[in-house]
């Protein structure tokens, strides 16, 4: 179609937040933009709403299913701001012939380095050395170094990889697992590929990079926690509904669990009340692994260049369906 005839709708909510260029670009190709009223991802019935009359999709982390696409008369394409797809109906989309595209890749560095963080932050207790500091007090905190360490990673994807490419200055053992682990990729970043089992019972800290599947879903359950080593770290920065969430709490509660550093959690934003975030040596950050100037123009970037490929009539770069 012409561009010049396209109605676009922006819903990612950091899109264009670090590089105006992202929002000038989209503008001048195309005949209106509408962006996200809320400041936050939407509900069905919300994106439904908005759906009426685009032609095109820059998506953030909406629910987009088979209700909210009730309301897509002429949309062509759904570019997901992002790599996870687990909150869009392929299935409904497909039936629509809509195409959907995502950014693997794009925000791979930041994530990785919020899991650093993390794992760093809860070997040197950070969160409870800043706070004595601010009450008056000079703790002698004991913290643990990573040197001589085993860290895991349980995704050797763009993301599992990001990691171990930081982690190989640190002296650690550096243990993934991944279905289609790539041996080259491994050897040469000094990281021994083992087993599912294995890289869970011999991990000091554990490190998930894992999309949402049917078979991920709850995949860190009782079992897989009282498999870990006792007194081991646990870290994500993936999805939430990964972990089961009680479970985590109880193996933390017992002290099978040191910590756990999470990012992500089933449902975003917690309640205050949620039982995980009532434990010290838990740290919490707000779904922000993605949140760095570089992956989100990275993202829009990505997301932009294949919304528009998708309505000029080419083929996407990151074609998901």
């Amino acid at each position: 179609m012409d561009l010049k005839q396209a109605h676009i709708l922006v819903t990612a909510t950091s899109y264009g937040k670090n590089d105006n260029r992202l929002k000038s670009e989209l503008e001048g190709q195309v005949a209106s933009v509408t962006y996200n009223p809320t400041g936050k991802p939407l509900s069905s019935a919300e994106v439904a709403e908005l759906l009426k009359g685009k032609d095109g999709f820059i998506a953030g982390l909406d629910t987009i299913d088979q209700a909210a696409l009730a309301g897509a008369d002429q949309l062509k394409v759904i570019s997901r701001y992002g790599v996870g797809i687990d909150n869009v109906d392929l299935t409904a989309a497909k039936s629509k012939g809509i195409v959907v595209t995502n950014t693997p890749g794009a925000n791979s560095a930041s994530v990785a380095e919020l899991a650093l963080t993390l794992i760093l932050t809860l070997a040197r207790q950070i969160p409870e050395a800043v706070q004595a500091v601010h009450q008056g007090k000079w703790p002698r905190l004991s913290g643990l170094s990573l040197q001589g360490k085993v860290i895991g990673i349980l995704g050797l994807g763009a993301i599992g990889k990001q990691l171990a490419r930081r982690l190989s200055g640190f002296d650690c053992t550096i243990l993934a697992y991944d279905p289609y682990a790539d041996p080259t990729f491994a050897a040469e970043h000094g990281i021994q590929l083992a087993s599912m089992e294995d890289v869970i019972a011999q991990s000091d800290f554990l490190s998930l990079h894992l999309p949402l599947l049917t078979e991920t879903n709850r995949l860190v359950n009782a079992d897989f926690l009282a498999r870990m080593k006792k007194g081991a770290y646990l870290v994500n920065t993936s999805r939430g509904d990964v972990v089961d969430e009680i479970a985590l709490y109880d193996a933390l509660v017992s002290g099978h669990l040191r910590g756990a550093g999470l990012d992500a959690f089933s449902i975003e934003p917690p309640d205050p009340a949620h039982p995980l975030l009532q434990l010290p040596q838990v740290i919490c950050t707000p779904h922000l692994g993605a949140m760095t100037d570089g992956a989100t123009s990275n993202m829009g970037w990505f997301a932009l260049e294949d919304c528009l490929a998708v309505l000029r009539g080419d083929e996407p770069r990151f074609r998901v369906a």
